[in-house]
């Protein structure tokens, strides 16, 4: 049974009583302003939370790896691991509605609903159990259904949560579709049984078992940015407040990711099935699907989207080959830990920049080098960095993942190809990467320089100082990725 000083449980307490009283206190007030007052708040909470989850892992109370305990919930370093991440592009959007925010009402129960989905985000990596990742889900969902649609009178904003809805719903039916066919099968919704279950299982029944995987990676894949689930994203991220992107980008992804290594990919493993040219092939469609359409966009969120769909296929890579190389899952979750920082300060650069400047056209963002140097400076390393450009973070995680693929050619004939594509989608994303720089800094002379939300330049500021110093000394994340690495190769299969 967890113990009352678990992280998971003392997470839910943190956040979920601060994000239950920011609307009372709102209600008390009597105030339509004051964003900053419950910004502090918020802020305050998730940095107690991060530091509660890192105080865990220095103090070695998390046990490595990944748990299947007869609990709803394993207080593991793989779930640690996505807490820490999904906080940092928490406070990333808080930070980043600083300014954001003082436009608009109801601040309250903004940077509520960012608390109570980021509780979602992180008991989706923490869950054991099928209803209780089912139950987190739909906590990170709701409450960002709302945060797209914020802007009540934006038509754009209430189209892209009107597609979001939709999708997620969608997405949230095939789920449960899966938890039934597994619970029919096995008896049991305890992630752990179910997959020993599923090894066990009459041949007859393999079909079925068969299905329930397949609705697990659909459902999920949705979240993720899979293709073909992908419809949704760009539109989402163009009408969604910008910092509220950001989450959606860099941390509800992460989710998606969490519970497919959780169930999926150990799943797949002991039942012995080989899906992985399936993924390899959704892997390669993603990342070329998503950088082929990222080049012909004007709209940077946009631009940013579909960018957020290739990258998608990049961690894919390592996960279609995790049964065969020990590369595999911790390439995908050095990926992932880098991403929430890459892809979340770009996402925070954005909204500095439709805050400051009220534009998001990449022909207006003409010497934003000049008139906004720390936001621009930060969105170039951010976008480098996402390109794999060294010394930069982004370089060895894709080293990584590319590394990984070619590991698994013993066992995969078809698994050097997945790096081969990958490199040339690595390539091809620096054409539009490169066109958004040469447009800030190469473009443009008559521009002066305007304030920079501060807000904005700490969120730069740290993001720089990650994505260069891990770069550059990559040992530290290396050792944390690999501890909380769940052990899956089997080299393995035959």
């Amino acid at each position: 049974m967890l113990e009352i000083t678990s992280t998971p449980l003392v997470l839910i307490a943190i956040l979920g009583t601060v994000g239950v009283i920011l609307p009372i206190i709102s209600i008390a007030r009597k105030e339509k302003g004051s964003n900053s007052f419950y910004a502090v708040i918020a802020f305050a909470a998730l940095i107690v939370s991060m530091g509660y989850v890192g105080y865990e892992f220095i103090n070695n109370s998390v046990t490595a790896s990944a748990l299947f305990s007869e609990d709803v919930l394993a207080d593991d370093a793989f779930g640690g691991f996505f807490a820490i991440a999904m906080l940092i592009v928490a406070l990333f959007t808080t930070v980043g509605s600083f300014n954001y925010m003082r436009k608009h009402n109801s601040p309250a129960v903004y940077y509520s609903l960012i608390l109570l989905a980021t509780i979602g985000m992180i008991l989706v990596a923490y869950s054991t159990d099928l209803v209780m990742l089912f139950v987190a889900w739909e906590l990170m969902s709701i409450p960002t259904y709302i945060l797209v649609g914020f802007m009540k009178k934006n038509p754009s904003s209430n189209e892209a949560a009107l597609k979001y809805f939709l999708f997620g719903a969608l997405s949230s039916a095939i789920i449960v579709y899966g938890i039934a066919l597994s619970y029919g099968l096995t008896g049991s919704t305890n992630i752990g049984e179910v997959i020993e279950g599923y090894s066990t299982l009459d041949p007859s029944l393999l079909p079925l078992a068969l299905l329930s995987v397949g609705m697990f990676i659909a459902g999920f894949g949705f979240k993720m940015g899979l293709v073909p689930f992908h419809q949704w994203l760009p539109d989402t991220y163009e009408g969604a407040p910008s910092p509220v992107t950001a989450l959606l980008a860099a941390a509800t992804k992460k989710a998606g990711f969490a519970a497919t290594i959780r169930i999926v990919i150990l799943g797949m493993v002991v039942l012995n099935l080989d899906w992985t040219l399936a993924l390899g092939i959704i892997a390669i469609m993603t990342m070329t699907i998503g950088n082929v359409a990222a080049i012909m966009q004007k709209n940077l969120s946009r631009m940013l989207a579909y960018s957020s769909i290739a990258h998608a296929g990049y961690i894919l890579i390592g996960l279609a080959v995790a049964p065969y190389s020990s590369l595999g899952l911790q390439g995908s979750l050095y990926q992932i830990f880098n991403h929430a920082v890459m892809k979340g300060a770009a996402f925070i650069a954005i909204a500095g920049i439709v805050t400051t400047l009220a534009v998001t056209h990449i022909d207006k963002l003409k010497g934003l080098g000049r008139r906004m140097p720390i936001t621009a400076l930060g969105m170039v390393i951010s976008l480098f960095a996402l390109a794999g450009v060294p010394p930069l973070s982004g370089f060895w995680s894709k080293l990584m993942l590319f590394g990984s693929a070619l590991d698994a050619s013993s066992a995969l004939w078809w698994a050097p190809w997945l790096a081969i594509a990958g490199v040339l989608n690595s390539a091809l994303s620096l054409a539009y990467y490169g066109w958004i720089t040469r447009k800030m800094y190469f473009e443009g002379e008559t521009e002066k320089r305007v304030s920079e939300p501060k807000s904005i330049v700490a969120v730069m500021i740290f993001s720089i100082i990650f994505l260069v110093g891990f770069g550059v000394y990559p040992e530290p994340l290396l050792k944390f990725v690999e501890f909380a690495t769940p052990i899956v190769s089997l080299g393995l299969m035959p």
